[in-house]
């Protein structure tokens, strides 16, 4: 059994069998040989030894971190989206340059890698925003690795483990609530809300909603481009962009009720459902305006992505296939609808317990399961031992 923390394992012939990395490859992956024994601290010793030679290595880098960066930004550009290639940059200006721009790539170490993700946790950043600046990094080293035949040198990285955050959610009859007031005050940011909580549209989604994007006659709505707004080199902007993936380019079909809303506001083709405009209104406005017109309500603050989470939760308790709801969605696989969107509340738990005592109450009586001895032990019947 191989020891905890050890790369030691015992083979099936009885002898011990310890792995070590030795080099790289070109493609940056890890090389590993092994040393075996007749016993674990025969092969642990040999491990020590075969730990303490250097390492091989590549070639040397005289480029630094900064010039092979932009050299990878240059590069990616060309196969990315304009908001991903934005993230992209802004992370590398804001982050990874100030602390390793002007090193030279090949001084590059894990260890000081280490150190810059700690500097970063201790500043403040969440374990989720450094790991994605770290996977930036490790995006670049790898292409670096590729195109340069230089060793990746982040390989052996490890992100920081980001605790999973439970997304807080209105209870069904908050929603209730939050739907009563929006139809009471219906304009065109409450039909914007009411398309989210019923439709599970993201927020880029819904202000980059057109009414040509609206077929009346077959109640769908076409998914067709998201807003958002990106960083650019003097600061930042709101932009049209397609939707996040080619499974987000989607048609939903619109409940009846809301079909009926719609034709209350309907506008021209070339107009923003939101802005009632030819110009789009950005995300972190209708964020803003839905923080306000849940504190009007009287419900408590939650995040606007919720109603996407509330909307594929209902979904599921209402009976719909994970299949069916991930296409809804614009999901790339059911696994993200079943890992990140589904949210189970003790009411429903209570619910699906009661279905499973009714279930074996059919198959089992009261009556018939137990018998008592002389001795009050339970026993189990003569029917089930058969």
């Amino acid at each position: 059994m191989a020891r905890r923390g050890e790369n030691i394992y015992r083979r099936k012939d009885g002898r011990w069998e310890g792995r070590y990395k030795f080099g790289y490859s070109k493609d940056g992956r890890a090389k590993y040989r092994s040393v075996y024994g007749h016993t674990y601290a025969e092969v642990k010793q040999k491990l020590m030894q075969s730990k303490v030679k250097p390492v091989s290595s590549y070639n040397t880098c005289r480029l630094t971190v900064k010039e092979l960066s932009e050299e990878w930004l240059s590069a990616v550009r060309l196969w990315v989206k304009p908001s991903t290639f934005a993230n992209y940059q802004m992370k590398i200006e804001k982050h990874i340059l100030p602390e390793f721009g002007g090193l030279r790539y090949d001084l590059l170490t894990v260890q000081r890698v280490n150190s810059f993700i700690q500097n970063k946790l201790d500043s403040g950043l969440s374990a989720k925003y450094v790991s994605d600046i770290i996977i930036v990094f490790k995006t670049m080293a790898k292409y670096v690795s590729k195109v340069r035949s230089l060793r990746n040198i982040l390989a052996d990285v490890t992100l920081p483990k980001a605790e999973k955050k439970e997304t807080i959610l209105l209870t069904r009859t908050q929603q209730a609530q939050l739907v009563r007031y929006l139809r009471d005050n219906l304009n065109s940011t409450a039909l914007c809300v009411l398309l989210s909580l019923y439709t599970g549209l993201r927020v880029g989604e819904i202000c980059g909603l057109m009414w040509g994007d609206v077929d009346f006659q077959k109640s769908c709505i076409t998914v067709r481009r998201t807003i958002q707004r990106i960083h650019t080199g003097s600061g930042t902007a709101v932009v049209s962009d397609t939707p996040k993936s080619l499974k987000s380019r989607r048609c939903i079909p619109v409940p009846a009720s809301i079909l009926k809303i719609l034709r209350m506001f309907r506008s021209s083709e070339n107009y923003y459902i939101l802005s009632g405009g030819e110009k789009a209104t950005e995300p972190r406005t209708l964020q803003r305006r839905f923080r306000s017109l849940l504190k009007k309500a009287g419900l408590p603050s939650v995040k606007y992505h919720s109603l996407r989470h509330a909307f594929a939760t209902n979904c599921l308790q209402a009976g719909f296939d994970v299949k069916t709801l991930s296409e809804i969605l614009g999901h790339a696989s059911v696994e993200t609808t079943l890992n990140r969107y589904v949210h189970t509340s003790m009411d429903r738990m209570r619910a699906c317990m009661t279905l499973l005592e009714s279930a074996v109450s059919k198959v089992f009586q009261p009556s018939d399961m137990w018998s008592v001895s002389n001795s009050k032990a339970p026993v189990l019947s003569q029917s089930l031992r058969r």
